[in-house]
């Protein structure tokens, strides 16, 4: 719905600020252009190391 509603306000180049490849993939199927793809920098921890990890291994998310 986000990438129709762009659309609709004419938008047609964006920076896309995310870690997920298939977000990036999303918006391009409607036609938007991705000029600038930003990482979201995580520093891993403890408490979140695991869950990182099994984001880039099985999402393929750029981390």
């Amino acid at each position: 719905v986000g990438a129709q509603i762009l659309r609709e306000l004419g938008v047609g180049k964006i920076r896309l600020i995310t870690n997920n490849p298939v977000k990036r993939v999303g918006l391009e199927s409607y036609g938007l252009q991705i000029v600038e793809n930003v990482p979201i920098v995580v520093q891993p921890n403890p408490y979140n190391k695991r869950y990182l990890e099994t984001k880039r291994v099985r999402m393929g998310h750029k981390l």
